[in-house]
């Protein structure tokens, strides 16, 4: 069976399905259980997973764990996040709370300004399309009325609609721009839906004025960007240098805020550290956009691009001293929503929204984006005083002995002895071995 080409997959039965993909295990009899076994009991929760994608088997599950005291604006959260990397929920809500005793994390910005667009080549006089640009966007704004009449009556709409010139990147290549405010809807199937009819308008206006009579116009393609940057949002957090005392360890609070200083300073020039850098606040970030049932590819993609968005990949996040006090501050653009995708339709994204007590959009911005600075700055202090190793190989223990089936007397034992010493695979199974003999 195996490196063999399956032909209609699709239209098989769960139960045809999983007993063929069985079939390439090792096990056939066990996998098939075992597939069985983590979908949901409840008849009505295991079709909604079932139907969320295609070809789906089973359930493939991430913790789904909280990490509490988030406050931004005066507000406290206790934010769902989903998450299988050991440490990351715990030293998050470590640097939450911190910041939430000292006045949280304020807004300083929130868009939810998304863009799309429709390419196309244009084979003739360009002069035509500036000429005409004025009777072109009053046409292809008509048409949009009926599609973004919903979208009017909730507080969004077209924005803008621009004509650029892309010839840069390829001969006779134009795009048009829509600019659309979603309000609460992430938007990417309404902006698809917008661009695709104003691929058609193009077309009818060309057809309608008879300036069709040779091959003018091609259309390419019309599709949504993910790289929204200017739906980003700003969150920033301070305290007095003199309130770092907590983390600094072993060192004087002068010589941690410089060590943070140096450590922000290293991730904004240098792109070897940056990624890392960005990682660390994304683990925070992606966290929240999963358990809220958002799209977290897109939130990397667009937060990528956003770092190198001037030639070079740098930090998101950014920290200063000001007067005596430590400010930290990240940017990141973030096109999600609180209705729509699979927000209504995955039963925990629906409890990760009721926990944060139904947000918005805009406010749903702000948790996400102040928990990926808490994560960030989380790293960021480890790094600059124990290591990064200490606390989160200590969080690894736990996975590192239920990889290795240890009964409780044991994983008493190895706890007990490894509590204060270095953690790894090795030493761990160097400990247990050593114990059996």
């Amino acid at each position: 069976m195996k490196g063999r080409i399956i032909k209609g997959f699709s239209k098989l039965s769960l139960t045809e399905k999983r007993r063929l993909i069985a079939a390439l295990c090792r096990w056939p009899g066990p996998t098939e259980q075992e597939m069985e076994s983590y979908l949901a009991e409840d008849p009505a929760t295991r079709k909604s997973f079932l139907e969320l994608s295609e070809n789906t088997i089973s359930s493939f599950h991430v913790p789904f764990g909280i990490a509490p005291n988030v406050m931004v604006d005066g507000r406290v959260y206790h934010v769902p996040m989903a998450i299988e990397e050991s440490s990351v929920i715990a030293a998050a809500s470590h640097a939450a709370r911190f910041w939430a005793e000292r006045g949280g994390f304020t807004v300083k910005q929130v868009s939810t300004v998304k863009l799309g667009h429709v390419y196309f080549r244009w084979f003739t006089d360009p002069l035509f399309l500036h000429q005409h640009w004025d009777h072109i966007h009053l046409f292809l704004l008509d048409r949009l009325k009926k599609t973004t009449a919903s979208m009017v009556r909730r507080g969004g709409g077209v924005l803008n609609l621009r004509l650029i010139d892309a010839c840069g990147i390829m001969e006779k290549l134009y795009k048009l721009e829509l600019e659309v405010d979603t309000v609460n809807s992430m938007g990417a199937n309404f902006m698809n839906t917008c661009l695709e009819e104003l691929a058609e308008g193009m077309e009818a206006y060309l057809a309608m004025n008879n300036h069709v009579k040779e091959r003018r116009y091609q259309h390419i393609m019309s599709i949504l960007s993910n790289y929204n940057e200017n739906c980003r949002v700003t969150v920033e957090a301070s305290c007095s240098l003199a309130e770092l005392r907590p983390f600094a360890g072993n060192l004087s609070v002068d010589e941690f805020a410089e060590k943070i200083m140096l450590a922000y300073a290293i991730a904004e020039g240098d792109a070897y550290r940056a990624v890392t850098h960005n990682k660390g606040i994304m683990n925070g970030v992606d966290a929240v956009l999963m358990a809220t049932g958002n799209d977290y590819r897109a939130a990397e993609a667009a937060a990528h691009a956003f770092a190198a968005r001037d030639g070079v990949y740098r930090s998101l996040s950014s920290c200063r001293t000001v007067n005596g006090s430590l400010i930290i501050s990240l940017t990141i653009p973030l096109a999600i929503g609180t209705v729509g995708g699979i927000t209504n339709l995955h039963p925990l994204a629906r409890l990760a929204l009721e926990i944060l007590g139904n947000p918005n959009a805009r406010e749903l911005m702000a948790i996400v984006a102040s928990t990926g600075l808490a994560s960030n700055f989380a790293a960021l202090t480890s790094l600059v005083t124990t290591g990064i190793q200490k606390g989160h190989m200590r969080l690894h223990l736990s996975n590192i002995l239920n990889s290795m089936n240890m009964n409780a007397d044991s994983r008493k034992k190895a706890e007990e002895y490894f509590s204060g010493k270095k953690i790894s695979y090795d030493a761990v199974k160097h400990f247990i071995d050593a114990s059996a003999n």
